[in-house]
């Protein structure tokens, strides 16, 4: 594995590549690497030629500077995880090789990045998509994965896509969990011991919600959470949305839509944890 931090060292091992005729997967990330991106780069890994894995912690997307300054940082563990799992390239840059001068450029993708976590942190899917569309630029990959668990992130990457023209295709890959359900995420080692107890009732309240929807409205539904997870100390709901899941837009009853999904912001203490559940979803999707 060839561990990389320059922008044109990238440009030219990738050309190399391409230029060989090789299939090339991405899978973009901020470092502290768990088993969720460990099943991403397995699955690049068996669909692609060569697999490059960005390690990059982008400034742009953070518009809280503490959340930022706590975002755990494993530089050395990560190159060792990616090299046992076969991966081609790790590029794993400054913010100085990243963002030699400011990226100004503003992203008009409209009201799919304007609910849930675009209302509650402004600014966060504009630096997504700067610091996604670099890494498109840079690689220019076949594949690019991303997980399941950031819903709203692979809607607004798409819309970006359309927007900017980027020719490949992406792959979303299921939620990786803990044994008790949560969610895998950087931000679980914040976690406090007795916090970590109480976390993984996210998703069982979520799981639990599809019996309790079988029989009642969606306001309901979306009321039945909200009330049964802040009931929890140390649980406070930012918001669940009960949305479409290709406009993301809230639905008010479940014959609206034949996709509907469930989207859940929860602070765990002072962890900010997100998660989802499919409600309806069609067969071809």
């Amino acid at each position: 594995m060839k561990i990389i931090s320059k922008v044109d060292e990238l440009r030219k091992q990738v050309e190399k590549f391409r230029g060989a005729g090789k299939t090339i997967g991405l899978v973009p990330t901020m470092g502290a690497l768990h088993e969720g991106h460990q099943s991403l780069v397995e699955r690049a890994r068996r669909e692609n030629d060569v697999v490059v894995v960005s390690v990059f912690l982008n400034p742009t997307q953070f518009n809280n500077k503490e959340d930022l300054r706590t975002y755990p940082r494993t530089a050395e563990a990560d190159a060792a995880l990616l090299e046992s799992c076969g991966v081609d390239i790790a590029f794993m840059p400054t913010v100085e090789d990243i963002y030699p001068e400011p990226d100004t450029r503003v992203f008009k993708l409209g009201p799919i990045a304007e609910v849930m976590e675009g209302a509650m942190r402004p600014g966060h899917f504009n630096g997504v998509c700067q610091i996604v569309s670099k890494l498109f630029m840079m690689v220019e990959p076949t594949r690019a994965y991303f997980g399941e668990k950031d819903f709203q992130q692979i809607a607004v990457i798409r819309a970006m896509i359309k927007q900017l023209g980027f020719n490949l295709e992406i792959v979303t890959c299921p939620c990786i969990r803990e044994a008790d359900g949560l969610a895998k995420s950087s931000r679980n080692v914040r976690l406090t011991p007795l916090v970590r107890k109480i976390a993984p009732n996210i998703y069982r309240v979520l799981r639990d919600s599809l019996a309790f929807a079988e029989d009642h409205t969606v306001e309901q539904t979306h009321d039945w959470v909200v009330a049964t997870l802040n009931a929890y100390p140390e649980m406070d709901v930012e918001y669940f949305s009960i949305c479409d899941g290709i406009t993301l837009q809230p639905v008010n009853a479940w014959d609206e839509s034949d996709y509907i999904v469930g989207c859940i912001t929860v602070y765990c203490g002072d962890v900010r944890e997100i998660d989802n559940i499919t409600y309806k979803k069609p067969e071809n999707l």
